[in-house]
């Protein structure tokens, strides 16, 4: 018997957004990472976060659902910087928070400066980082993305990746008493360029976790197509694919026009987009936006 489906509420400073497999699917926007942004990474270093108000921009313009928020920057100091970054951004839009760190201290130090209901951003199967940062979910009442790895491997097989999801869902609830609908598996997108047999594995560990648990999912989009020429159209490929499978939300850039619209004709097929009215909404606004440019 397949297990209820769950539904994962997380709240903005005024928006609400609730993650579940009977409704839309969950863009996170990933933009607000300096890794790999050199320039950006100079301008943290310097205290000039100016750019994180672009980013906030562009991402919610896009369709961001939730703002994903990382300020892992070396040679700073990141809990202050990923507090003031929060600040910030909860001042530019009532979006809610993925808070996403390696740092203890600074994922602490980011729920002590949220207005909200966070999701922190993540723990693995390890002990010691289930020790560490399930105390802080409890106590902010926040979500958790959990990846079923450990220090042994990133498992290939999905079973073994099952045997690690059922660990995380014993450990946080009932240790420290986090329900299971806060708890958001990434089931590990792995690059396609690397193993083919990666997105089957995927899938398949995403149908079992939604017919064993009910649990909401997300992943790394561009993970799967890393390495590989075409990226766009891959990520347009890949993920309705996966919410097909019972991927309920991803960490993904939302300014790829052409992977956004393919979520949202999936959601649109799969029957959550009721009448298609968010469909039909975007195409007129579309069509409004080019007959403007036109008649300029």
């Amino acid at each position: 018997m397949a297990a209820e489906h769950l539904e994962t509420v997380l709240r903005g400073a005024g928006g609400e957004v609730v993650i579940g497999h009977d409704r839309p699917f969950c863009l996170i926007g990933e933009r607000i990472n300096p890794t790999g942004r050199r320039i950006f990474q100079e301008q943290l270093r310097a205290g000039d976060l100016s750019a994180i108000e672009r980013d906030v921009k562009a991402q919610v313009e896009g369709g961001a659902d939730v703002l994903d928020v990382n300020m892992g920057v070396p040679l700073t100091d990141e809990a202050d910087l990923l507090a003031r970054a929060i600040t910030l951004v909860q001042e530019l839009t009532d979006k809610p928070i993925c808070i996403d760190s390696s740092v203890v201290e600074a994922l602490e130090a980011g729920l002590a400066a949220y207005q909200g209901r966070a999701l922190v951003n993540s723990i693995t199967a390890e002990d010691e980082r289930m020790e560490q940062i399930l105390p802080l979910v409890k106590k902010y009442d926040a979500a958790v993305i959990a990846l079923p790895n450990d220090s042994d491997e990133i498992p290939m097989e999905s079973e073994k990746r099952l045997v690690l999801t059922r660990k995380i869902f014993e450990v946080a609830t009932t240790e420290y008493g986090i329900a299971a609908a806060d708890i958001l598996i990434d089931p590990l997108a792995m690059p396609i360029g690397a193993d083919q047999s990666v997105a089957n594995t995927f899938f398949t560990t995403v149908r079992a976790i939604r017919e064993e648990f009910g649990a909401n999912m997300t992943c790394g989009a561009s993970n799967t197509s890393f390495g590989m020429p075409g990226r766009h159209q891959i990520g347009a490929a890949f993920l309705p694919m996966a919410m097909a499978s019972g991927l309920t939300s991803a960490i993904m850039d939302t300014r790829t026009p052409e992977i956004v619209e393919a979520v949202k004709a999936a959601d649109l097929l799969l029957g959550h987009d009721e009448w298609g009215g968010s469909w039909i909404a975007a195409h007129r606004a579309r069509q409004a936006r080019e007959a403007s440019a036109s008649s300029a």
